[in-house]
C-alpha cells in the first residue's frame, strides 16, 4: 500500500483494491480530495480553484434549484457528496440531487450515504473544466452502474451542458430533462453564455422571467 500511496498519481485512474482506495481516501494527505472507485480503480481529484468551475457550478445549481421552487418539485440538492457502494463503487459528483418521491430518503445525520442501503441519486451533475474527457467516458460508465436516472456534464471551455438519460446501464443524449421535465437543455446553455457577459444575478433575474413563463 505504501507504493500506491507514495506513486499515486492525481486526475487518472490508478489499479487499486477497495482496501487500498479506503487507505488512501482516509489519509489526511487527501482530506480535501475527491475520490472514485469503479471496476477496481480508483481515481483521486485534488479540488478545483478556478474561477470559471465554480461559477459555473454556482449557476447551474441556482437554476435547477429555481426550477424546482417555481414548479413545486420535491428536491434536496448536495454539493461533493461521497456515494459508497461498498467493495464495487464510490462517487464524490460536484452536485447530486434528490427529486420527487426520493427527495427525503436521506435522514440528517448521514456522512456518506451507503448504496446498500439508500437508492442512488436522481440526477448527477460534473463540472468539467479539465476533465471533460474522463467525465464523457469513465464517470459515465459508472453513473451507469451506480443506477442514477440522469447525468449532467457541464463542459466549462465549451459553454455548454450535455444531458444523458440513463437506463438500463447505459446512457443516451436527451435536450430536455427527463427527471425535471420541462427543463430545457438549450436555456441552461444561455444561462451559462449569459454569465460570461453578465453579473450572475442578472441571469438569475433571467432564468426567473423563463421559468415562469
Amino acid at each position: 500500500m505504501s507504493e500506491v500511496q507514495t506513486k499515486l498519481p492525481t486526475d487518472s485512474w490508478t489499479v487499486a483494491t477497495w482496501d487500498e482506495y479506503i487507505q488512501v481516501v482516509e489519509n489526511p494527505a487527501y482530506e480535501k480530495a475527491k475520490g472514485y472507485y469503479h471496476n477496481g480503480r480508483m481515481r483521486i481529484e485534488m479540488p478545483p480553484i478556478g474561477n470559471d468551475h465554480a461559477s459555473d457550478h454556482t449557476i447551474i445549481t441556482f437554476a435547477v434549484n429555481l426550477f424546482c421552487s417555481i414548479k413545486d418539485i420535491l428536491v434536496k440538492g448536495l454539493t461533493n457528496c461521497t456515494y459508497r457502494k461498498t467493495g464495487f463503487n464510490e462517487a464524490q459528483p460536484d452536485i447530486s440531487y434528490y427529486i420527487g418521491d426520493n427527495a427525503d430518503v436521506i435522514p440528517y445525520g448521514t456522512s456518506i450515504i451507503s448504496l446498500d442501503i439508500y437508492p442512488p441519486p436522481t440526477l448527477v451533475i460534473e463540472i468539467a473544466n479539465t476533465s471533460l474527457a474522463d467525465d464523457k467516458g469513465e464517470k459515465r460508465l459508472m453513473y451507469e452502474d451506480l443506477g442514477v436516472q440522469e447525468y449532467w456534464i457541464v463542459d466549462v471551455q465549451n459553454v455548454q451542458v450535455m444531458a444523458f438519460a440513463v437506463e438500463n446501464q447505459g446512457s443516451r443524449r436527451i435536450t430536455e430533462s427527463q427527471v425535471l421535465p420541462g427543463l430545457a437543455i438549450s436555456l441552461l446553455n444561455d444561462a451559462l453564455r449569459r454569465t460570461r457577459q453578465m453579473n450572475q444575478g442578472q441571469v438569475g433575474a433571467w432564468l426567473l422571467t423563463q421559468f415562469q413563463g
